[in-house]
């Protein structure tokens, strides 16, 4: 069976997802154990509303922990501060102006599982990832959204340390 394609992400965004992981098993874990025996003290499992309810967060938790544990095995944690590259790549901070409104806007590709918009933090995968990889600073293009087109152009990209 092959092995299932590695998962690039920043170590930031590793760390998140240890995080998580982390506190599923040492607090939710427990927590929903503890819930279980509450709720088999009670009596007639058949009809103990809790029970039922505490095994199916305890199935949600364990499926999470499963997910998280595998993207975890499947990371490629890459360092984005020692990427040297003339092009965008992954991890690129990429600076944009909307060539008509001249709104400037900036994006960190970033992994799949770390992409936040609002902060301005894209995915790998995504859309605008997408038409942004293997371009140069001052390269033109227009990318379509549900809304319409539109222009863009690379004012900029760089590759820096995470918080920086």
């Amino acid at each position: 069976m092959p092995l299932p394609p590695r998962s690039p992400m920043t170590p930031r965004g590793k760390q998140k997802l240890e995080d998580e992981l982390n506190h599923l098993i040492r607090v939710e874990r427990e927590a929903i154990k503890k819930a279980l025996a509450e709720a088999r003290a009670m009596g007639d499992l058949s009809e103990n509303a809790e029970y039922s309810y505490a095994k199916e967060k305890q199935s949600l938790i364990e499926g999470r922990i499963l997910e998280l544990q595998a993207k975890i095995a499947n990371a490629e944690v890459i360092d984005v501060a020692k990427i040297k590259s003339d092009k965008i790549v992954f991890g690129a901070t990429v600076t944009l102006i909307d060539t008509d409104t001249e709104q400037v806007a900036t994006y960190q590709i970033v992994g799949d599982d770390e992409a936040a918009p609002a902060q301005g933090k894209i995915a790998l995968h995504g859309a605008l990832a997408q038409a942004l990889m293997g371009k140069e600073a001052g390269d033109e293009f227009t990318f379509k959204t549900p809304k319409g087109e539109i222009d863009y152009e690379i004012q900029s990209f760089c590759f820096k340390a995470e918080g920086h």
